[in-house]
């Protein structure tokens, strides 16, 4: 786009003949969208550049595809936020209706081709496909059905070792600049109460997170959104200065769900309700039955309707027994210990035929894991996440033999009954259990 394209050249009776929107109707679009911007004559007179033009033709384009003007404006904005010509990525479809990118019309046929161009790392097609799917179907609906789902699906392909870690890590990147670039867009809260959103400590995944914030956002709520990885360290003075009706965490892990009974302890200290949710208590339900605050279901499509009722005062907030006193124990004891049992089982497979660097990986993730059950008060949680790790180190990534899950479990085992005394016992118990 040239200065030139920018220049204010053509008054009002120009941009009518040329465009054939009447003039009540642009003055309307300038009044409620802020679009066109045109400049004044000394005279009070407006002047619109060949860009006005081109976007009210760009505008009426998205109109004729059945999208409303609101909509269509909110495109052309999010499109622009991302760097992108509005006119280049989807057409002005003067001389005949702009072609799809993807031939039919269904979510599910752009959700293939969506994860299609990622997968081949194709950025400005995946934009394209973005833009032609928030043309056809509502926010939400391209939020859920296209983002959330392809997502899920590349995940699993990543677990099952047919996706690279930087093909998900390429998608899950687009996701996330989509939804800030609506984020950016939403309009002014117009109700009373603060809502501040957050991941839990360790928590890198922030998809969830930001889908709730979008959703409040859009429903009007003051919604203060703190990002991945919120460390508890002066939790309490974040709250006490921002002063919200409700504190939302989201975790995706057991590892990091394990932190929230700490981050809602913290909560309480400042009298300010916390409501949680998250991937892995979809997985692991039992997970609920710990955390002493208000659980948004496993929907996130109905998370506005619960932080209605939470906002209003609706719900009482759960009463969870914490950890038990020997749990407690448990946990500060097998910390204290962890680097000497990590660095014994290491000592111990070192004959196998297995890089060091995935059995590093192994001992962080089922050391991560275990402490998390400590945490929660429960080592049964473990048994269903136990075989999501084995999964994940007889697959691509890790590429250990199935045929050394066993002897790892059971070199972990020695070496946890090696330097834990009896304080560790729920740990024992539960290597017994499963060795």
């Amino acid at each position: 786009m040239t200065d030139a394209n920018k220049t204010p050249t053509f008054n009002l009776k120009a941009v009518v003949q040329e465009t054939g929107i009447k003039p009540d109707t642009l003055r309307a679009w300038e009044r409620r969208y802020g679009l066109p911007q045109p400049e004044r004559t000394p005279g009070r007179h407006r002047l619109y550049s060949q860009y006005d033009i081109d976007m009210l033709k760009w505008l009426q384009a998205r109109q004729d595809e059945g999208l409303t003007i609101s909509r269509a404006v909110d495109l052309w904005r999010q499109l622009e936020a991302e760097g992108d010509s509005p006119v280049e990525v989807y057409g002005l479809n003067e001389e005949e209706p702009a072609s799809f990118i993807v031939e039919g019309d269904s979510i599910d046929q752009l959700r293939a081709a969506w994860i299609e161009a990622c997968l081949a790392f194709d950025e400005q097609r995946a934009r394209q496909i973005m833009a032609q799917a928030f043309a056809l179907f509502p926010m939400e609906t391209v939020c859920f059905k296209l983002l959330q789902k392809s997502l899920a699906e590349i995940g699993v392909g990543w677990y099952e070792g047919r996706i690279t870690v930087q093909q998900e890590h390429f998608a899950s990147a687009l996701a996330i600049r989509q939804l800030e670039t609506l984020l950016n867009a939403a309009p002014p809260p117009n109700k009373n109460g603060r809502i501040v959103v957050a991941c839990a400590p360790e928590e890198q995944h922030t998809f969830s997170a930001l889908m709730v914030t979008l959703l409040l956002r859009h429903r009007g709520w003051d919604v203060i959104y703190l990002g991945a990885d919120v460390p508890p360290d002066r939790l309490t003075a974040t709250l006490a200065d921002i002063r919200p009706q409700l504190l939302i965490i989201t975790a995706q892990t057991l590892n990091t769900a394990g932190k929230l009974p700490h981050i809602a302890a913290l909560a309480h200290e400042t009298h300010t309700p916390m409501a949680y949710g998250g991937g892995v208590f979809t997985v692991i339900e039992d997970t609920v039955s710990h955390i002493p605050a208000h659980y948004l279901g496993n929907d996130l499509s109905a998370v506005p309707q619960v932080v209605e009722r939470l906002m209003a005062g609706m719900q009482v907030e759960p009463q969870t027994p914490p950890a038990s006193p020997a749990y407690e124990a448990a946990l500060n004891h097998f910390i204290a210990h962890r680097t000497a049992i990590e660095a014994q089982v290491l000592a111990e497979l070192a004959d196998v035929d297995i890089p060091i660097r995935y059995l590093k990986n192994a001992n962080r993730d089922l050391g991560d894991n275990i402490q998390a059950a400590l945490s929660l008060g429960d080592m049964a949680l473990l048994d269903q996440n136990l075989a999501w790790l084995h999964g994940l180190l007889v697959n691509f990534h890790y590429r250990m033999p199935e045929e050394a899950m066993r002897p790892y479990m059971a070199a972990y085992r020695r070496a946890a009954k090696a330097h834990l005394d009896n304080t560790g016992q729920p740990l024992i118990d539960w290597l017994d259990q499963v060795n």
